[in-house]
């Protein structure tokens, strides 16, 4: 019951709209001026870091959501006045285990997938190593990174899967609309420039993922602990010339950018079998109920809830 967890608190849908469209809206007016401006995106990019340097324009690029994700928690907690631990989670405490469980798992796997690539085509590759810059930058990955992918957790999969969900009143229509609007967020990224727009298949894909798996865990730990590290083990290991992140990373991608495998793998074969992993592993059932059942009225849920405690 993670969606009704937003009856908790003082209770109001505009509560649920007002952050939200204010960051669709300036996610927009970015795009557009991404679209009309004379120089393409990966060309500012190089711009911005021969002026700044790779760290300050990494930082530049992530704290405005680090600090967004503090406005946004102070909203839920003061104006909606939710629990954070609701806003969360449906258990009655956060499960860290599960945020550290997922971390540790992607990231493997993200370390093991780019070092067998770097083995099968080391063409591709080039060794970027550096300590002191490496250092410099798993500082500000390590600070900053958790903050700016957990904003987009709580965002999406947190404030409007739960606005939207108490607002029609299921859970199907939350999952789908979630999943295209955090994917399109990613338009203004040099990566749709270099790949296409076949590259949203990724995101897109992403995000039906993580809300899959918030919706049947009933919590975003899961998809917070997997965002983490999809994000910063990425930095860590790998950047190109076209990339969001351009950066110190170990590896430097040198290869012409092509859609390929790296991009599907993932979402056809690598996703699928993490839900089916994470069901085994915490029990998931009723799929079809979780995924696209009726979302309860704040007087059942509140009548539910009261049931719960007398058990």
């Amino acid at each position: 019951m993670y969606i009704e967890q937003g009856y908790k608190g003082s209770y109001a849908q505009w509560k649920f709209w007002i952050l939200p469209l204010g960051f669709i809206a300036f996610m927009v007016m970015n795009y557009i001026s991404i679209i009309y401006s004379p120089v393409s995106v990966d060309q500012m990019m190089a711009g911005l870091i021969e002026q700044l340097g790779s760290n300050l324009v990494l930082i530049l690029l992530l704290s405005p959501l680090a600090l967004g994700l503090f406005f946004l928690l102070g909203w839920v907690k003061l104006v909606q006045q939710q629990p954070l631990t609701a806003f969360t989670t449906s258990r009655r405490k956060v499960d860290w285990n599960r945020i550290w469980f997922a971390f540790f798992l992607w990231g493997g796997i993200t370390v093991l997938l780019t070092m067998t690539d770097v083995y099968f085509s080391p063409e591709d590759y080039r060794w970027n190593f550096q300590l002191v810059p490496f250092l410099k930058l798993a500082a500000i990955v390590i600070l900053l990174m958790p903050l700016q992918t957990s904003f987009e957790e709580y965002m999406f999969r947190g404030h409007m899967l739960q606005g939207v969900g108490l607002l029609v009143r299921n859970r199907w229509f939350p999952l789908i609309l979630t999943s295209v609007l955090f994917g399109l967020m990613h338009l203004g990224n040099p990566e749709v420039d270099k790949l296409g727009p076949g590259v949203m298949i990724f995101y897109i894909g992403t995000g039906l993922f993580l809300g899959i798996t918030t919706l049947m865990d009933e919590g975003l730990e899961l998809a917070l602990g997997f965002h983490a590290a999809n994000n910063l083990f990425g930095a860590l290991l790998l950047t190109s010339d076209w990339s969001a992140f351009q950066v110190d990373s170990i590896y430097k991608d040198v290869s012409e950018p092509t859609l390929g495998w790296n991009i599907l793998l993932p979402v056809l074969i690598l996703f699928p079998l993490l839900l089916l992993f994470f069901a085994k592993k915490y029990g998931w059932k009723d799929w079809r109920d979780k995924l696209t059942g009726k979302v309860m009225s704040k007087e059942e849920f509140l009548e539910n809830q009261t049931h719960a405690e007398t058990l």
